[in-house]
């Protein structure tokens, strides 16, 4: 067992400091999920990374912190993921093509193969979800994690939908919401039926109900974006010049 909260010498100090934070976030995202976070304990996480009570404490306040900490992580590698099938899968769809209810499934079912394994960041988020239920302090700090979550994801996705012409017909924030809401519910009913697919691939390419209606939904949410008017065109003159013209006619 590590004791890693004594004295470090600077130049050490910072990489020795993140593998510990790193082994922490590794083990609490094991014991989160496996005991959920209101019978998970500081020593049975510290327990699980190698370390001691004192390491946990140099390096988190509380376990609630620690989660924000590891959410933070999780959010930002499905940004990655994310962006991966912006830049490689949508440069290769026409805005024809993008209105064609077969592009939304093929490009759905693309970008889910690129996100990884969320089963156990699922069990992870629904117990903490939970737990901020029953406690008042952490209910506001969690839906202002949700929050953000939402916002920039719905930036994202809202720029993803531009570059192939596109745009929701409803607030991005809103339309968002309602993808995640489908997401989120398709995954808990793989998880309870047990149509989670093979290790490592996104439960919810195994859900018949997502492969129905997600596409579906993002179809709806949508519509061509505006054309913009041809500058080309001729207008019709106005003031001095039309009088002008009018006396000339």
């Amino acid at each position: 067992m590590h004791d890693e909260s004594g004295p470090a010498t600077p130049h050490g100090e910072s990489s020795r400091r993140r593998k510990t934070r790193e082994r922490l976030l590794e083990a609490a995202y094991k014991v989160f999920a496996e005991s959920g976070v209101q019978a998970a304990s500081v020593e049975m996480i510290a327990e699980r990374a190698g370390f001691t009570r004192g390491a946990f404490y140099s390096n988190f306040d509380t376990k609630e912190e620690l989660f924000f900490v590891l959410g933070e992580r999780e959010m930002q590698a499905r940004f990655e993921k994310l962006q991966q099938g912006i830049d490689e899968i949508l440069p290769r769809i026409s805005p024809a093509e993008a209105l064609a209810s077969s592009t939304f499934e093929n490009v759905v079912t693309e970008f889910l193969n690129l996100q990884m394994d969320d089963r156990r960041w699922a069990l992870m988020q629904s117990e903490f979800r939970l737990h901020a239920m029953r406690d008042t302090a952490q209910a506001a700090h969690f839906l202002a994690f949700e929050n953000d979550f939402r916002m920039r994801l719905a930036e994202r996705l809202d720029t993803a939908l531009a570059s192939v012409g596109l745009r929701f017909i409803i607030a991005p924030e809103d339309a968002t919401r309602l993808i995640i809401d489908l997401c989120e519910s398709a995954l808990q009913e793989s998880i309870l039926s047990g149509e989670t697919g093979q290790d490592g691939e996104n439960p919810l390419l195994a859900s018949p109900y997502a492969s129905r209606t997600l596409p579906a939904l993002i179809r709806a949410l949508t519509a061509p974006l505006p054309v913009p008017p041809d500058d080309t065109t001729d207008t019709p003159p106005s003031g001095p010049q039309a009088g002008a013209q009018r006396l000339l006619s």
